[in-house]
């Protein structure tokens, strides 16, 4: 058996694990870094892993602090956003409500496909001398309780091999080696599941409709580059292109609304889709979009007790946390935890003590989580609701952009004394939200969960302070600025939930608009309006 040293030894060596080692590498070109991947490689194109769309954040660290733009304009699809259509057993997509961008916004996203990417981080880490050991697989981690190293043991074909190391990073995906060892494994309510496949060629909402107008709505670039969401009560799918002239497709359902035994096979989710979205399904039946894959998981979402350690341990990406894919935050929650995994192995290996930082990064990561979970438990019933979820989405994307997308993209997400100044508006957005999701659930409730065939775009290139959020996110501010803009950030969010609730109060007058009453109650009205009547309609 070989044995020798590293500085950190990183288990994973999909999205979460390379880009890992890319930052620590950039951080400390002499740091002794092993990667062990299960997989062979290289590993195929197209079906291989879901989380193809990523949103600012993630789409930030790879372009800009991985800097790997070239690779991600030549080799990936640039993002046209999110696009959303309420079409539950709609036939005429032109009929119905749609919400997106009519241009791009100036903040890029990209789209990616997986199997491309995981192989070019692979040959990447290779070139700047990391070492990546495809084809291995960890035996067994025995984590030290003081200052002497960690001991691994892993296997790659018939060799046994041993490694010492000062951290150990589990980047495993849903294997999640250190969570189960340490038996930091903990569920949550969200009880939705997920099936998905790849087929050849791009699929083309624009053919959808011979209708003039409504092609003409969006274009350049076309609806196809968009993450487009198919939405219904209790489900949306998902059409995502990928740059190996594939289209991955997904159905992501509530299970008390659609059983996962009703969609796990590719037969099952073909008939359930021509019942809700049968457009999407006579598509998918041209001969042109053979079926590379399908897969399925169930009640996919999950937590996990802790994933930073003063013991010199951690885990990122999947290992940890996972929330629901429908705002596509996977990737976010790559680049925060690789962040703070990055500067915690920076402060130890420069002797500083890191357990105050352990502390916040637990606390702050755990913070955004239960931040993002708002947003999904208990709203799936929602999501086929015209006249709700337009007003939720984009409440849900002005509270990501005021305050976590700029902590993250202005380099600010590790940095203590800017975040302790920020605490009382971090906190104050977060009550905001709190009390917001429950008061959208009663609208839409009261509303109910039709599909009106009003055929209206709300378009959210054109709403001026919704696209000044998203260009804001590039400026290169000082701290005073920084802070102020925040500042600034959170009025807006107090503003437009002021709007919301009056809104919703007029419509809904048994909803319970206290909590969030009692946060706004000293807001005033804008004037014109944030969003409008075209917004609320009836």
């Amino acid at each position: 058996m070989s044995s020798d040293v590293c500085d950190v030894v990183i288990l994973g060596g999909g999205l979460a694990g390379l880009t890992l080692a890319l930052q620590l590498r950039q951080q400390d070109a002499k740091m002794r870094i092993r990667v062990l991947e299960r997989r062979q490689h290289p590993v195929p194109e197209a079906a291989f892993k879901v989380g193809e769309s990523t949103v600012e954040i993630g789409a930030h660290y790879f372009a800009n602090v991985l800097g790997l733009l070239p690779h991600l304009k030549t080799q990936q699809i640039r993002k046209f956003g999110f696009r959303f259509f309420f079409s539950d057993r709609q036939a005429h997509i032109e009929k119905c409500t749609e919400l997106g961008v009519s241009m791009l916004l100036p903040t890029p996203s990209w789209q990616i496909d997986r199997g491309r990417f995981e192989n070019f981080l692979a040959a990447h880490v290779r070139e700047l001398g990391i070492e990546f050991i495809d084809g291995a697989s960890v035996r067994e981690v025995v984590l030290a309780d003081n200052e002497a190293p960690h001991r691994l043991r892993y296997a790659k074909g018939d060799s046994a091999h041993e490694v010492a190391a000062r951290w150990v990073v589990d980047a495993s995906g849903r294997a999640s080696l250190l969570k189960r060892k340490l038996g930091l494994e903990k569920s949550n309510a969200h009880d939705v599941n997920s099936v998905w496949w790849r087929v050849q060629g791009f699929v083309d909402p624009n053919d959808w409709t011979d209708d003039a107008d409504w092609l003409a709505r969006c274009q350049p670039p076309e609806r196809w580059r968009s993450t487009n969401h198919l939405c219904g009560p209790g489900y949306w799918v998902w059409m995502i292109p990928l740059g190996s002239n594939a289209h991955s497709i997904g159905i992501v359902a509530d299970q008390s609304l659609h059983p996962l035994d009703t969609l796990n096979s590719h037969e099952k989710a073909m008939h359930w889709l021509c019942q809700h979205q049968p457009q999407l399904a006579g598509l998918l039946a041209r001969e042109q979009h053979a079926l590379l894959d399908f897969r399925f998981l169930k009640h996919f979402s999950y937590e996990c007790q802790q994933v930073f350690s003063t013991r010199r341990w951690a885990l990122t990406g999947e290992a940890g946390y996972f929330a629901d894919p429908f705002y596509s935050p996977g990737s976010d929650f790559i680049a925060i935890s690789n962040t703070y995994i990055t500067e915690l192995i920076r402060l130890e290996r420069a002797g500083e003590s890191i357990g105050l930082h352990v502390t916040l990064f637990e606390q702050l990561y755990r913070g955004f989580y239960d931040n993002t979970m708002s947003l999904y438990l208990g709203q799936y019933r929602l999501f086929g609701n015209a006249e709700v979820m337009p007003v939720k989405v984009i409440w849900d994307y002005s509270f990501y952009w005021a305050l976590l997308a700029p902590l993250f993209i202005s380099g600010r997400i590790a940095d203590i004394h800017v975040l302790s100044r920020l605490r009382a508006d971090m906190e104050y957005a977060a009550a905001l939200n709190t009390a917001m999701q429950p008061l959208l659930r009663q609208w839409g409730e009261h509303s109910g969960y039709g599909t009106p065939e009003d055929g209206r775009l709300l378009d959210q290139y054109r709403i001026g302070w919704f696209h000044e959020l998203n260009r804001a996110l590039g400026d290169v501010l000082d701290d005073e600025a920084f802070i102020a803009k925040v500042h600034a950030n959170c009025k807006l969010l107090a503003q437009l939930a002021l709007e919301i609730l009056t809104q919703v109060k007029q419509r809904c007058p048994h909803a319970d608009v206290q909590p969030l009453l009692e946060l706004v109650q000293d807001v005033t009205m804008t004037n014109p309006p944030m969003l409008g009547a075209e917004w609320f309609p009836g």
